[in-house]
């Protein structure tokens, strides 16, 4: 009968944390690289490595997400001007979080599980996004939480920006600090708001990309089917969708599955 591992100790426990804290973990914490797909995606990288500040736009499936994170996170692990991530997410079900178990952190703990995948993928290893916490390197926050704050010295990634009022995208904006970046992420095809319960929320999105195409230090990036890269089944769906909405017929087309693809 084999032997029950040993568990760590409580000094064990605070040595490790500390090791964290302090970024003197082993070399195995390191990012893998990530090559651009799409032409859209190779622009994005582009205009961000540039300097520019980004609002990527446009279907589902095209890594905007994916893009937005690795260069954020190459970014923090590369350069000591930036601090943290903060990754700012539309929560439209928090306004009837009354109902669902558990404190604050724990309701908003389900939307940052996309990062956690995300980040957990790059870093190929399942602790990654824990770790990452534990440095204070990344931050997730709801749109609900931004108000009076001030973001120095981070990247700040606001996805399904789509689902939030103009107001809500006007306040965190102005929460742009000195030595900071920003991403604005969204696909104005699926509006959540369009089907809450709070009828007078209208997502502010396309007024606010007319507002950021007049300030220079944003580029704004555009993707379109021909950039998904999720998977072939993804690519013909929105096709076909946007042909029956649009009242026109196609013939199903296979694609294949696509990675993002790896130096």
């Amino acid at each position: 009968m084999s032997a029950k591992p040993r568990r760590e100790s409580q000094k064990e426990r605070k040595r490790l944390a500390r090791k964290i804290r302090n970024g003197t973990m082993d070399s195995k914490f390191s990012m893998r690289t990530i090559q651009p797909l799409t032409n859209t995606q190779s622009d994005l990288f582009a205009d961000y490595k540039q300097g520019f500040n980004i609002c990527a736009i446009g279907t589902a499936g095209t890594g905007k997400t994916m893009c937005a994170m690795y260069l954020a996170l190459n970014d923090i692990l590369s350069k000591d001007e930036y601090d943290q991530i903060v990754i700012v997410r539309s929560a439209v079900q928090t306004r009837e979080q009354g109902f669902m178990p558990g404190t604050q952190a724990q309701k908003e703990a389900v939307y940052a599980t996309p990062y956690a995948d995300i980040a957990n993928d790059l870093f190929q290893r399942g602790d990654a996004w824990d770790i990452l916490k534990q440095k204070n390197q990344v931050k997730f926050m709801t749109s609900s939480f931004v108000r009076g704050l001030t973001f120095d010295n981070s990247i700040i990634i606001v996805d399904e920006c789509q689902s939030m009022t103009y107001h809500e995208l006007d306040s965190i904006i102005t929460r742009v600090g000195e030595t900071s970046k920003i991403f604005f992420c969204g696909d104005t095809a699926q509006d959540d708001l369009a089907t809450n319960r709070h009828k007078n929320d209208v997502s502010g999105l396309v007024s606010f990309v007319k507002v950021l195409e007049r300030i220079n230090m944003f580029s704004i990036v555009k993707f379109g089917v021909e950039d998904i890269v999720r998977s072939g089944l993804v690519k013909d769906y929105i096709i076909a969708k946007e042909c029956a909405i649009n009242g026109q017929v196609r013939t199903p087309v296979s694609y294949g599955k696509s990675q993002f693809a790896v130096a």
